[in-house]
């Protein structure tokens, strides 16, 4: 048998996780973030000033953010429901040792600080959670695409054949939402009025790059036979295409009905789709082909799971536009995020619910189809992960509160709200993202600034991996430092963009 045939045996016929174990390790990168920020506000505490080493802060943010979601998909994937609990607790450690140790003038009582943590005002033009969201969701991704090659990286974890719900049919989805989240839908004031097909015609501009590194990916894959789960898209077809029409459809969607009610799209493709798939020969189309045999013969044959799909995905950016629109209301103060947080929460419930329904009535998650299931779980794990995220950062808000003058990047800094005479206002106003990033270099940041080439960059560092390495047979040690290496090199390079302020942005 073949190295090739080998690697698509390894991901291919595989069954996924249970929704708890992925909700678990939902957990994982907000806590990694929180510990990360307590860490600084600490060091603040210690020595009176931010850590400002770019070359520590690197260390730090790699060791913290991204080495322990490493271990969690591998050596320590066998302990993943005690891994939450271990991070939380080293968390409230530091919090402890935050809150003892705060200077003398500051310790004012508890229910005190409590009620100036509510009144607490907060930039309304900047929510640090969706851009730490897009870029955990491409750390994930990276991770995951190199490491499913290797045996420690669990079965369990990579993408089902059919159906279930494994970590890397979520990271899919969850692509496609936060997409969505920064559309330019979303990011358009209300007040602001232009032609209803501008945004599609920006559209047409926007994802051109995406077809390209389709159409590149499909070349080189070909040229230089590389493994593929021809399950997962098709014969030709990638998710750099499935995302280029999602966005395109999306925009001429939304053009086309009232941004506000793209929810009503949404559950109207994804209800309307499931019917199809449920009454008519559709699902056994795209399981088994037009001759029941798997044929691959013909463009759509070939390429029925990546063409049919888009449905699916088309569901969910649309119900993420609608999230998207919820999170950039006008919200200046943390007792206003703590109301969002509730509703969140109780949204969340409900769709875990509504997930529960389908599954049982319709039809078990697919990502393969992208189903009725899959639309629902997607959005409601998204926005789980989401509201985790904001929990962080109010954490944070409420511990810089005990340390005077501390901040931490990529978070919410706690200030007064502004005064309404001009003298004050530049006084008062918390600091923008601008003179956040000239203060701290971040690794979320610099992450953000060059993300499509983050993304491009991990792909192309995996398949130089696999051509280089027999992934299949590798120890654990050597995984790990292959992983480690891997990137640590990718977040090295964005860094260096970073500090330079570089965005290899040309469209």
């Amino acid at each position: 048998m073949s190295q090739k045939h080998l690697k698509e045996v390894f991901i291919s016929n595989l069954n996924g996780t249970s929704l708890l174990e992925i909700s678990l390790g939902l957990s994982l990168p907000p806590l990694c973030l929180l510990g990360r920020g307590l860490l600084l506000i600490l060091y603040y505490l210690h020595y009176g000033k931010p850590l400002n080493s770019r070359k520590y802060s690197l260390l730090l943010d790699f060791l913290v953010l991204v080495s322990p979601l490493l271990f969690s998909c591998t050596v320590l994937s066998p302990i993943i429901f005690l891994m939450p609990a271990i991070i939380a607790a080293f968390c409230a450690g530091i919090f402890t040792t935050i809150y003892s140790q705060r200077k003398q003038e500051t310790r004012v009582p508890f229910r005190q600080i409590v009620k100036d943590f509510q009144k607490t005002y907060l930039d309304p033009e900047y929510i640090p959670a969706i851009t730490v969201f897009r870029v955990y969701v491409n750390v994930l991704t990276a991770i995951s695409i190199l490491a499913v090659d290797f045996p420690q990286y669990p079965r369990r974890y990579a993408k089902a054949e059919t159906y279930g719900t494994g970590v890397m049919d979520l990271g899919v989805g969850a692509f496609i939402f936060g997409n969505a989240l920064v559309c330019p839908e979303v990011r358009q004031k209300s007040c602001v009025t232009q032609p209803r097909f501008a945004n599609l015609a920006r559209q047409f501009f926007s994802v051109w790059p995406l077809f390209f590194l389709g159409i590149g990916r499909l070349l080189s894959v070909k040229s230089i036979e590389y493994h593929e789960h021809t399950s997962e898209y098709g014969v030709h077809w990638n998710f750099f295409f499935t995302l280029a029409f999602v966005r395109l459809a999306a925009s001429l969607l939304l053009a086309i009905f009232p941004k506000n009610k793209s929810w009503i799209v949404a559950i109207y493709l994804a209800v309307l789709y499931q019917l199809i798939l449920n009454t008519t020969s559709l699902k056994m189309f795209i399981l088994h082909g037009s001759n029941g045999r798997d044929t691959r013969v013909g463009f759509v044959n070939a390429n029925r799971e990546g063409l049919l799909s888009l449905v699916g995905y088309l569901a969910i950016y649309m119900a993420s536009v609608q999230v998207g629109l919820c999170l950039l209301k006008r919200r200046s103060s943390v007792r206003e995020w703590l109301e969002a947080v509730c509703f969140l929460l109780l949204t969340v419930v409900l769709l875990f619910l509504f997930l529960h329904v389908s599954q049982v009535h319709a039809d078990p998650v697919s990502r393969r189809m992208a189903n009725l299931s899959y639309c629902i779980w997607v959005v409601t794990h998204c926005l789980t992960l989401f509201l985790w995220f904001l929990v962080t950062d109010l954490t944070l808000v409420f511990t810089q509160l005990l340390v005077k003058g501390s901040s931490v990047p990529c978070c919410w800094n706690a200030a007064k709200p502004p005064m309404t005479s001009t003298k004050h206002e530049t006084e008062t106003v918390p600091r923008g993202r601008e003179g956040k990033e000239k203060l701290h270099i971040c690794l979320i940041s610099a992450i953000n600034k060059n993300q499509l080439l983050f993304f491009l960059l991990a792909n192309v560092m995996t398949g130089m991996v696999n051509i280089l390495i027999d992934t299949i047979h590798s120890k654990t040690a050597f995984t790990l430092c292959i992983l480690h290496l891997y990137m640590f090199l990718n977040c090295l390079i964005m860094y260096i963009l970073h500090a330079k302020n570089i965005v290899l942005k040309f469209w």
